[in-house]
């Protein structure tokens, strides 16, 4: 099936690992030109390297700091310059900060909202005319589950991610008009640098415990009964991108093997 995304030009934030690196290797392969954007540059590099020698596509990496509204800025005009507009913004950066509501301190309240809420803001606002422009565009938002359904010890994570779906709803019925579709995925169990990095603190207590091991024990909770491969988040997320999904605005496609108690 031809996914329609030849020369396209997508930005991809916290494309340098998991699934928003999984989502830039989809939509490269796929045809179309892909910026990912992440505050480490060594890392990041390293990725936009790794994509490019599996595509054979032009990606390139931009460090970016998606809490910094002049870096947004920056970052866009860059892809702009290069490759003349943006077809595809992917809203990707973020982090899972998780506790009760009276545990959750201001700093707290402030560097999750300012990254995963106020970053989406900045994308969006820097890309929308380059796709007004062009006479539509699409914009993925990446949120999780406890967005649509929080529970108990989830903030400031699952607050930011129910602004992320407003958010998603809201701006698929301002920019419809312009061939802008908006849409969101709810991100479960799926296998990430950040679990990794939980693993190795794990490590430290149970050294004998493989990382198989650590994932199929959180494989566990998941209907299906497993934790999910980053691909299958970016192959959706790329189908989102695509063509193929022309008809297709203020969704938000749950990828979290069942997980969900709501649709």
């Amino acid at each position: 099936m031809d996914m329609g995304l030849t020369g396209r030009v997508a930005i991809v934030t916290g494309g340098s690992e998991g699934i928003g690196k999984a989502a830039a290797l989809s939509m490269a392969r796929e045809g179309a030109r892909v910026a990912i954007a992440a505050r480490r540059p060594d890392v990041l590099e390293a990725a936009a390297a790794e994509i490019r020698a599996a595509t054979g596509s032009e990606v390139i990496g931009i460090p970016c700091d998606a809490r910094d509204e002049s870096q947004i800025q920056a970052m866009v005009a860059q892809v702009v310059e290069r490759w003349g507009g943006v077809d595809i913004l992917v809203n990707n950066a973020g982090t899972s900060a998780a506790a009760p509501f009276d545990r959750v301190d201001d700093a707290t309240w402030n560097e999750d909202l300012g990254l995963k809420v106020y970053g989406a803001i900045y994308c969006a606002r820097a890309v929308l005319p380059h796709m007004k422009a062009a006479g539509g565009g699409r914009i993925i938002n990446v949120t999780t589950p406890g967005g649509k359904a929080p529970g108990a010890s989830s903030l400031p994570t699952s607050l930011a991610r129910a602004a992320g779906l407003a958010l998603t709803k809201a701006m698929s019925k301002d920019y419809a008009a312009d061939g802008i579709l908006v849409n969101a995925v709810c991100i479960g169990l799926i296998k990430s640098g950040q679990h990794e990095r939980r693993y190795e603190r794990e490590q430290e207590r149970n050294p004998s415990r493989t990382l198989d091991e650590f994932y199929e024990g959180m494989g566990g909770r998941v209907p299906l009964g497993r934790v999910g491969e980053a691909s299958e988040a970016g192959d959706v997320i790329c189908f989102l991108a695509s063509a193929r999904a022309s008809y297709l605005s203020g969704t938000a496609i749950n990828i979290d093997g069942g997980t969900s108690p709501v649709l």
